[in-house]
């Protein structure tokens, strides 16, 4: 059975100082035990949230990450610098990412390969834009993106895996995919999953989805049988509407 898992994604928001008073908040509100949470915030967050989360079953995740060890790569961060904080995931091929930042699947790959070899847990973001939907071509695009995201990774880390699909219209639009649209289109990537792996793989990957959740539309989203959790933009900068999400 798999553990419902609710991923926030700050973005590019908040101080460090904000960061903690957040964490302080939420700790008054979190009681669950029965779905994984973490905060994916922005890199000079990362330090102050693993201590204020310590010890409370809440997860520290960062938003990027390069695919060196090291090197002349001005304002990058490295995994093992992530590692070092004890940082449990990295949010990896973010549309965000691709589209501003030039992120190729062949990057991701190779980020995808640092992350598990720090031990870092990936959450892999994968999903079509509003006219590649309109053409009938999101489940072409996604498999594509999967199939080269996913090149040489191990039956072992795929068992680990986390991949959120996030449809790109749907991404800080405030339009969401109706439940059943996200529900078909992560039963298609655990298919794929298993194309590339097998049965047992497939049934073990976490697939959350993301683009517009909020605590409206959370419960309905979280029944869906093919998700499996959620990567919340918004809705996951203020304690009182995260926590919703999170008691779905």
């Amino acid at each position: 059975m798999r553990k419902p898992f609710i991923a926030g994604n700050w973005k590019m928001f908040k101080t460090t100082a904000e960061a903690v008073k957040f964490a302080e908040d939420f700790l008054k509100l979190y009681e669950k035990d029965d779905v994984r949470v973490a905060i994916c915030a922005p890199f000079t967050q990362l330090a102050a949230l693993k201590k204020a989360f310590e010890g409370t079953g809440v997860a520290i995740g960062a938003q990027n990450m390069h695919f060196a060890d090291n090197g002349a790569f001005t304002g990058e961060i490295s995994a093992d610098m992530l590692a070092e904080i004890g940082v449990n995931y990295c949010i990896i091929g973010h549309s965000e990412r691709r589209q501003y930042f030039g992120e190729t699947d062949e990057s991701v790959n190779k980020k995808l390969h640092q992350a598990f070899a720090h031990d870092i847990v990936p959450i892999l973001c994968v999903g079509e834009t509003l006219e590649q939907r309109d053409a009938g071509r999101e489940y072409d695009v996604v498999r594509e993106q999967l199939v080269r995201d996913l090149e040489g990774l191990s039956e072992i880390q795929m068992r680990h895996m986390t991949i959120a699909y996030e449809p790109i219209w749907a991404i800080g639009t405030g339009r969401t995919a109706s439940p059943e649209q996200a529900n078909e289109m992560c039963g298609a990537i655990r298919d794929i999953v298993e194309e590339l792996y097998d049965t047992d793989i497939s049934c073990d990957v976490t697939i959350q989805y993301g683009g517009s959740v909020k605590p409206a539309n959370a419960t309905e989203l979280m029944n869906m049988p093919e998700i499996d959790g959620a990567l919340v933009g918004g809705a996951s900068l203020k304690p009182e509407e995260f926590i919703q999400i999170v008691n779905f």
